[in-house]
């Protein structure tokens, strides 16, 4: 059985999860699905970011400690998993001391004796944000164009891993397609980005500055830094490294397509296979922002619409490797045609029409049925392994409105047309339906299971 193992960032829990978070989890979780029906063994990890100088004042500001705060923050992101249906088989959380700390001290250690660890005295401009030094380059009139702040000016003695050194070497894994970006736009920017000249990176900060992280083995007056830090959690399944894929935002590329691989190839490890990056999502036009008071709570809309609707709009309206926007009148506009109307009708008429006919099952499908769902399957295969789960979804739909033109050409409910005809025409509707219960697993498990379980009466309440 075929290993596939995949990944989510882990988010920072300095904060509530918002859509872009459910965004990228529901993205991750249909992959994962996808691949464990095709028969591969699966493992999904997920988790959640803890370290760091923003979490420090954020538990200042809250009055509590970090270990409060981040107990706090990451049980709600452990609650998108019953939110929105995901089936991760891990969720590691970075202040884990058992878990997580055996893994980062190992691969400091490794960057030691590969001599690519050294000390010295560093003035930089540092992103409290971005959690990282930054360089005038990356600012808009000193401003930081992400955090809408000015970085402030640090001196410091730290650790430096020599990411110059490995930097060519990157380049040449990702130009030859040996770790793959998604979309290759986003390849050809992190070589761009290379082009310009790599410089070392720090590695650590002073304890005394900042004391809540994982302390630098030898030398306990230095933490180490968020980057080898945070991103060595992909290491943390037993016999499953290399990652098949990291799902990743585009706005943290940089340190996955890399500062990570760079940290691999001092290690003497391999490196994941695959970036697949996702864009950002806006809320009605606009960037979504506390001060705008317009960031959208995942909990909320699946409270209100249920989780498969909102599955359904993240993996269908929001292009996969682009920014997508989230608006209510799209949304509602989508959940009525789509599901309501579409899916929702097609299932409940065509079980009650053979409940009230005793019609179990097509003895034969009709060829052109049949050519309608062996077409839907191999577009969802096929775009799936491009992860263009916008246009495999579409797929399925295409099924759907096949499926519903079916059902009103034959007329199975009308009187005037023969019973033998009209069993025939239900138990071609049946054969799609159980179809597409079979198709909807990856992006709509709640709702391929109830049709499994002949539950059709109502997927998709009506929005009164």
């Amino acid at each position: 059985m075929p290993q596939f193992y995949i990944t989510t960032s882990i988010a920072y829990v300095n904060g509530a999860p918002h859509l872009g978070h459910a965004l990228e989890i529901t993205q991750a979780d249909a992959i994962a699905r996808f691949h464990r029906q095709a028969g591969d063994d699966v493992f999904f990890l997920t988790g959640t970011d803890e370290h760091g100088a923003k979490i420090a004042r954020a538990a200042e500001a809250a009055g509590i400690t970090p270990r409060e705060l981040t107990d706090k923050n990451s049980q709600v992101f452990r609650a998108l998993k019953e939110a929105l249906t995901l089936s991760w088989d891990d969720f590691i959380r970075t202040s884990d001391v058992a878990r997580h700390w055996p893994n980062v001290v190992s691969v400091w250690n490794k960057l030691v004796e590969a001599g690519d660890i050294y000390k010295k005295t560093y003035t930089g401009l540092y992103c409290v944000g971005h959690e990282a030094f930054v360089t005038e380059k990356d600012l808009v009139d000193g401003i930081c164009r992400d955090h809408n702040a000015a970085p402030e000016v640090i001196e410091e003695e730290n650790y430096f891993f020599r990411l110059s050194k490995y930097a060519d070497e990157v380049k040449h894994r990702i130009e030859s397609g040996e770790l793959r970006i998604i979309p290759h736009g986003r390849a050809k920017e992190i070589i761009n980005f290379i082009n310009q000249g790599m410089e070392d990176i720090s590695f650590s900060r002073p304890r005394k500055d900042l004391s809540w992280g994982v302390p630098v083995p030898q030398d306990d007056t230095q933490t180490i830094y968020v980057w080898c830090d945070a991103l060595v959690n992909y290491l943390f399944p037993q016999g499953r490294w290399p990652a098949d894929i990291h799902c990743i935002g585009k706005d943290i590329l940089r340190f996955h397509a890399l500062y990570w691989p760079a940290m691999l190839l001092s290690a003497q490890m391999p490196l994941p296979k695959a970036l697949f990056v996702h864009g950002h999502i806006t809320a009605e036009g606009q960037k979504m922002s506390k001060t705008l008071g317009n960031v959208v709570d995942p909990f909320e809309l699946v409270k209100k619409y249920g989780a498969d609707a909102v599955r359904y709009y993240l993996l269908r309206e929001i292009p996969p490797t682009d920014d997508g926007d989230f608006s209510v009148a799209r949304f509602e506009a989508r959940y009525t045609a789509d599901l309501v109307n579409g899916l929702g009708n097609f299932a409940a008429r065509v079980t009650a029409l053979a409940v009230r006919a005793g019609v179990t099952a097509a003895i034969a499908p009709e060829d052109a049925v049949v050519e309608a769902i062996t077409r839907a399957r191999a577009a969802v295969r096929v775009k799936m392994g491009g992860y263009a789960l916008h246009e495999a979804v579409a797929g399925v739909w295409d099924l759907i409105t096949f499926a519903n033109q079916y059902m009103n050409e034959k007329k199975p409910w009308d009187k005037e047309v023969a019973e033998a005809d009209k069993n025939i025409a239900i138990g071609n509707g049946l054969a799609l339906l159980t179809a597409l219960a079979d198709l909807l697993a990856p992006f709509l498990p709640n709702t391929a299971a109830k049709i499994k379980a002949g539950e059709t009466g109502m997927l998709f309440p009506r929005i009164t």
